[in-house]
């Protein structure tokens, strides 16, 4: 069954697009708070956001690929459609980091060159840093021994590199598994399948570099003192359960609409037990991480969570009660995951609470005390909202919503659990 993206879809989307940008612009002229560093940092957490969504439909995609997966061959249109925001997303966050690398923000603060040199030479107004006592060479005050032993990983030109190579990865394959599955509905054969499924396992083993060093470059970078090893599956579970919370919505709305009639309560319920799981393993990697950490009371360990105790307190722990306790309590029962009626609103939460989640992986370490969420971040989210949606839409209705000559489509409209 074809997907057309109605004119009333199209209008609805223009709307809310339009309304988040005057937000924007309302809070950017109003807001006595605003900031260069404000505006960056939002950006950076929207922005990644939505990036993180798109390839967590990429990661899915191919996981169900290379696992030989049955349940899910008539929802890949989804998936496919989901990760066709790459480009987008990966053109914000580039500009961010971008904007970072020639000085247009300090989110980054080891980009400081005076922090890896310690002494330095004041002739004038110019200063000279050097790493050996010299004649005129005096301490430098701003010398972080931490940060300067980190320079080898953390030095502006390997972190450039290291990012296009991420965007350029995910955005070749998923050009690839768009244009494969496009084929496949084409050619019919197994042959393709097979090629999916190769390089669906090639791209998981990439993926789970990639997902991690991510993550450290971009947000845990941030607080360049500290770090710790969950951090990168921490992360990437925040981006799994927004992509699966993303797609069951997606699904939900395509069946009120008419479409997808093979798609029945048992998909539902997988999709519902995938959004649940991931919830659990994201709840985990959370008490973990800070249980840990608050434990060992070490204090270049602890300072992340006393910054985030100290000024963001409530959407702190706020963030992990609804995140953790209301998937636990309200979808732990079967019949919780095939009712719509709890599916929706808790998928909704859910989803808004990992966005503060992000929003707490970033604005701590670049605002510190002095961050405020008003109406040009709910502008921001809109606008990019819209943006996500639009792109979605529009891939869903550029090839059949429904793939054909896929092996595993019967079972997929057999599915009864």
């Amino acid at each position: 069954m074809e997907f057309k993206f109605s004119g009333k879809a199209k209008k609805n989307i223009t709307i809310m697009l339009a309304l988040g940008v005057v937000m924007m612009l309302i809070g950017g002229l109003t807001d006595s708070h605003m900031s260069a560093q404000r505006f960056w940092a939002d950006l950076l957490v929207t922005g990644f956001f939505f990036f993180a969504i798109a390839i967590g439909a990429l990661f899915f995609y191919a996981l169900q690929y290379a696992a030989e997966v049955g349940w899910s061959a008539q929802l890949k249109r989804i998936y496919e459609a989901m990760f066709s925001f790459l480009p987008i997303g990966s053109l914000l966050i580039l500009i961010v980091l971008l904007a970072g690398l020639f000085h247009g923000h300090h989110l980054y603060h080891w980009m400081d060159s005076s922090l890896y040199h310690e002494y330095m030479i004041e002739s004038g107004d110019s200063v000279q840093y050097v790493d050996t006592m010299q004649s005129g060479a005096v301490m430098n005050p701003n010398f972080d021994e931490i940060i300067a032993n980190k320079k080898a990983f953390l030095n502006p030109g390997f972190w450039i590199i290291r990012s296009i190579i991420y965007f350029g990865s995910f955005l070749i394959f998923a050009f690839l598994f768009r244009k494969w599955s496009l084929k496949e509905d084409e050619i019919g054969g197994k042959e393709i399948h097979y090629k999916q499924y190769r390089r669906s396992a090639l791209f998981l083993v990439i993926f789970a570099v990639f997902s991690s060093t991510m993550s450290w470059d971009w947000l845990m970078s941030i607080d360049t003192h500290w770090f710790s090893t969950l951090y990168g599956w921490y992360v990437f579970s925040g981006c799994w359960v927004s992509c699966m919370i993303f797609s069951l919505l997606l699904v939900l709305w395509l069946k009120k609409h008419g479409h997808l009639p093979h798609v029945n309560d048992s998909h539902i319920h997988d999709l519902g037990k995938w959004m649940f799981a991931i919830s659990m393993l994201w709840s985990y990697l959370w008490f973990s991480q800070f249980l840990l950490i608050w434990y060992s009371d070490i204090p270049e360990e602890v300072t992340y969570y006393v910054t985030r105790i100290q000024h963001f307190k409530v959407p702190f722990f706020l963030t992990f009660a609804i995140n953790f306790a209301i998937p636990f309590y309200v979808l732990m029962a079967r019949d919780a995951k095939r009712n719509i009626n709890l599916l929706l609103p808790v998928s909704l939460l859910i989803f808004l609470g990992h966005f503060v989640d992000t929003y707490l992986l970033v604005v701590p370490g670049t605002l510190h005390g002095h961050a405020h969420f008003g109406i040009f971040e709910f502008g921001l989210f809109l606008t990019l909202l819209s943006l996500f949606i639009f792109v979605t839409m529009r891939a869903l209705s550029k090839a059949p919503l429904i793939p054909k000559n896929h092996p595993y489509l019967k079972e997929s409209e057999e599915l009864h659990i």
